[in-house]
């Protein structure tokens, strides 16, 4: 029977997916979720499926999983076809999906709003949002020219005192000519440096790419600094910086850069693919050669601790009290303002709370080199039932 298949389905190859937990009727299910949100639609399998599909690697055939795991081949055969239907494997279908996006991607010019619409559906309401954030946000009185900013990128219902905090220093300053915006690749195929050539939309307008920037920049590098930027369609950590940008300066141009970690190596050191110090070797001539006033912004959160993120502890306030701990001996090291004994403080303690930041943070560093760096406010989002904690800061770099 699955000799007639198509090849991407009788030895299927599942593409990196996002498995979120389920329970219904006292039964454990998985929702598959697709990353790359090519569909928003996910795929509901029973959790002991799961074994079944890290096998799905594209070299075993159906037949052969089917008597590996005693299971009906009928069953694999659905269960392939309803991933191959949703994209989730590697073949024609999703590279079908993939361009379809980017058709629409390039029609449009912009990367559309999707985290952002919490602030609000019209422009008057986000802007209404923001300012009832900065009503309550003491001012950090920063007296010197503010060169850079680290804000979070949690959601805005639990960051936005950093996001606030961040930005406070910037709301009376003149507008730059373009904006630099570092941010994280959560879920992406890129594990390079993954520039972009389109802008951002938010409900309050549109921030264009710098096009002679981005340009100098692919010149410089090549396509593979940009060979994967629909990673920036599902990845949040710049997208919810772009109306706190709008905000103080309306629709200024965007220069958006998603940043690898330092501390993981990348699949392969070829020419393939752009490293972080790469990257701001040349984004730093170019930024001499253009000329200008540039802002710059590094989206960043630091530790993700509890089940959540594969912890057996549930977060407590011991736990609290102890990545809180952790944290302020490494916003010490990046305060020192020196890169290199951040990454080296980081890579010594093998970085055991998943500051998911570090590239991001070191590029700043490297690119603003700040005479001071100053920590303005530092907070810690969890929940009660201790799943998960998030922590992050806010920092001016002058």
């Amino acid at each position: 029977m699955s000799a007639d298949l198509p090849d991407h389905i009788l030895r299927p190859h599942l593409r990196p997916i996002q498995p979120v937990p389920l329970q219904k009727d006292g039964r454990n299910f998985v929702a598959l979720r697709d990353p790359s949100m090519l569909q928003k639609q996910t795929m509901v399998v029973p959790a002991e499926a799961m074994r079944i599909l890290q096998q799905f690697h594209g070299q075993d055939t159906l037949d052969e999983l089917a008597n590996k795991f005693r299971s009906k081949p009928e069953q694999l055969i659905q269960l392939a076809q309803g991933l191959d239907t949703l994209g989730l494997l590697w073949g024609p279908t999703f590279e079908q999906m993939e361009r379809a996006r980017w058709d629409k991607l390039k029609e449009e010019g912009a990367f559309p709003p999707l985290a952002t619409g919490s602030l609000g559906e019209t422009a008057e309401a986000c802007r209404e949002t923001i300012k009832g954030y900065f009503d309550e946000t003491e001012d950090p009185e920063i007296e010197e020219t503010v060169l850079g900013i680290i804000a979070p990128h949690l959601d805005y219902a639990r960051g936005w005192p950093n996001y606030a905090a961040a930005y406070y220093p910037l709301l009376d300053s003149e507008p730059p000519d373009r904006v630099v915006v570092f941010g994280t690749n959560h879920f992406g195929l890129g594990d390079g440096v993954v520039l972009t050539e389109f802008g951002f939309e938010s409900p309050m307008g549109r921030c264009p790419s710098d096009e002679a920037m981005t340009g100098k920049l692919v010149e410089s590098l090549g396509k593979p600094v940009i060979v994967d930027q629909l990673d920036h369609m599902p990845e949040h950590s710049i997208e919810l910086q772009i109306p706190w940008i709008q905000y103080c300066w309306g629709d200024v141009p965007i220069v958006a850069a998603l940043i690898p970690d330092p501390l993981s190596q990348m699949i392969n050191d070829d020419d393939e693919r752009v490293g972080g110090p790469q990257f701001i070797e040349a984004l730093s001539a170019a930024l001499d050669e253009l000329g200008g006033r540039t802002m710059f912004v590094g989206s960043c959160d630091l530790s993700h601790v509890g089940p959540q993120f594969g912890e057996p502890r549930p977060v407590d306030d011991q736990r609290r009290v102890d990545v809180e701990r952790h944290d302020r001996d490494m916003m010490r090291q990046f305060v020192h303002g020196d890169p290199e004994e951040f990454l080296s403080a980081l890579r010594w303690n093998k970085n055991p709370t998943r500051w998911c930041s570090i590239g991001s943070m070191s590029s700043m560093l490297k690119l603003v080199g700040p005479e001071r760096v100053e920590l303005i406010d530092y907070r810690q989002a969890f929940d009660e039932r201790g799943l998960a904690l998030v922590s992050c800061a806010a920092f001016a770099l002058v």
